[in-house]
């Protein structure tokens, strides 16, 4: 007996690391965190530290692409 031909398109799956690690703005622009926020951070000065949390813009078309299209419901 043949198989059921499928139907309909492949479901997409999001790529949890790279959804875990960017987001979208709603300006639609990708933005990423510093590392180095985990551990080894006595050595490191207090303005640095202080710097750590803010956001950082993802610059480079080809890796902008990359990121949509391995987390293509990436939320806003």
């Amino acid at each position: 007996m043949p198989r059921k031909a499928k139907s309909g398109k492949i479901k997409l799956k999001t790529h949890k690391a790279t959804s875990k690690r960017f987001r979208l703005t709603g300006s639609g622009k990708v933005v990423r965190t510093k590392g180095g926020k985990s551990h080894l951070r006595r050595n490191t000065s207090k303005r640095t530290k202080a710097l750590l949390p803010e956001m950082l813009e993802v610059q480079g078309r080809k890796i902008i692409k990359r990121i949509k299209r391995l987390a293509p419901n990436m939320e806003k």
